[in-house]
């Protein structure tokens, strides 16, 4: 696979990942296992005293942390105590979910998601809403953007993700978390901006790259399976995972729940601009992998991507590429039962492709794009990612 050239400014293609058990969320046993977690991986001795902290958590949607969607306010809670205890000045937990960032819909974040168990713990939960236009002349893709001003006052970001299934990436976890630096109602203008997943994954690294965290977490305690990353079910892994580049992190953590890891298009872009090794093999590991392995977890679609036939130089292969990806791919559909007519999907669609018949949602073929904005958000859980027939028999056959 060549290297684009793309190679991360802050990140090593081999960064050392730790993985860790943890069965429950309590507050003193998470602790001792963040503690223990960190530690293999230089544990939190970035930080200096009277730093300022943000902890870029996954607050998807206003939705109870059983249901799994979102970063556990006793994880939250318990990294804020140790951030504290190592000298850090202040704690903030924010990030951007879908919808109007402004403080009645964060406030309503934060109500639903028990983020205000945090404060208990010393940290405050992010109130500025102002936004911030961003240059990013390295990017390879996304050069400009609008994110949230509040990580400016960052002297350190912590990605503190949740391990989940998703409808357009197949995966969600450290890389794609960093997308909630984008203000809620201009994530579908990216969607329609990078359509394709090749380029939407691009956009995430050239936002990782921007932001740099200094360390990513991911709770997988329980985690999401199927029709991620908002209305999939929850699945108990028992497990932690952390290091400080994003990519080695989600290469540990595919393989955690079955993937090939360059089954999901941001670790493929990120091996294709050099920033992960060929194999996992090559990722020093602290901590046992195999007794945490979850062989049974229930993916949102097959993920292999197709998408090099497409750009060959053999017109024939590009031709052949075109058909195979059309007949495999997947695509958002309604369960018209569960459907009411909100208009939360026509409202979010960024190609315009949904509008409201008959007290039901309609879907536009021709104009989707296939982002699944739709069937992430949509507060009845009537979109679901389907496969076409012929993939459904392909998948079927691979799994013989």
């Amino acid at each position: 696979m060549p290297n684009e050239g793309y190679a991360s400014k802050y990140y090593s293609p081999t960064d050392p990942v730790s993985v860790l058990p943890l069965g429950e969320y309590e507050l003193c046993e998470a602790k001792a296992a963040l503690t223990e977690l960190l530690a293999p991986i230089g544990g939190l001795g970035f930080v200096k005293t009277g730093d300022r902290i943000i902890i870029k958590a996954n607050l998807v949607s206003a939705m109870k942390p059983e249901e799994a969607a979102t970063t556990h306010p006793v994880l939250l809670s318990a990294l804020t105590e140790l951030l504290l205890e190592a000298g850090a000045g202040e704690v903030i937990v924010g990030d951007s979910p879908g919808g109007l960032y402004n403080t009645a819909h964060l406030t309503k974040v934060y109500n639903a998601t028990g983020m205000h168990e945090v404060e208990a713990h010393g940290a405050k939960l992010n109130m500025d809403f102002t936004e911030s236009e961003a240059r990013h002349p390295d990017a390879k893709v996304c050069n400009s953007f609008s994110y949230t001003s509040y990580l400016d006052a960052a002297d350190h970001i912590i990605n503190f993700c949740k391990l989940k299934s998703h409808g357009m990436m197949g995966m969600s976890c450290a890389a794609k978390n960093i997308f909630g630096v984008i203000p809620g109602v201009t994530k579908p203008e990216y969607h329609y901006r990078y359509p394709s997943y090749e380029d939407f994954a691009d956009m995430l690294l050239d936002l990782d790259e921007y932001f740099h965290p200094t360390l990513s977490i991911v709770d997988a305690v329980v985690g999401m399976e199927g029709n991620g990353p908002t209305a999939g079910t929850p699945k108990r892994m028992g497990a932690l995972l952390a290091s400080h580049s994003p990519h080695t992190l989600d290469m540990i953590a595919a393989r955690l729940i079955g993937y090939d890891p360059f089954e999901i298009p941001t670790l493929e872009a990120a091996r294709r601009r050099g920033m992960l090794p060929q194999t996992d093999g090559e990722i020093i590991l602290h901590g046992e992998l195999a007794p945490l392995l979850v062989p049974d977890f229930e993916r949102v679609t097959e993920r292999r991507s197709l998408g090099f036939w497409g750009s060959s130089k053999n017109p024939f292969k590009s031709f052949l590429g075109r058909i195979v990806e059309k007949v495999l791919e997947t695509r958002p559909t309604l369960k018209a039962d569960m459907c009411v007519g909100c208009g939360v999907c026509k409202n979010i669609c960024p190609a315009k492709a949904i509008v409201i018949k008959d007290g039901k949602a309609v879907i536009d073929r021709k104009a989707c794009i296939r982002c699944f904005c739709c069937q992430e958000f949509c507060p009845k859980s009537a979109m679901k990612v389907k496969k076409t027939f012929i993939a459904s028999l392909f998948q079927a056959k691979k799994k013989k």
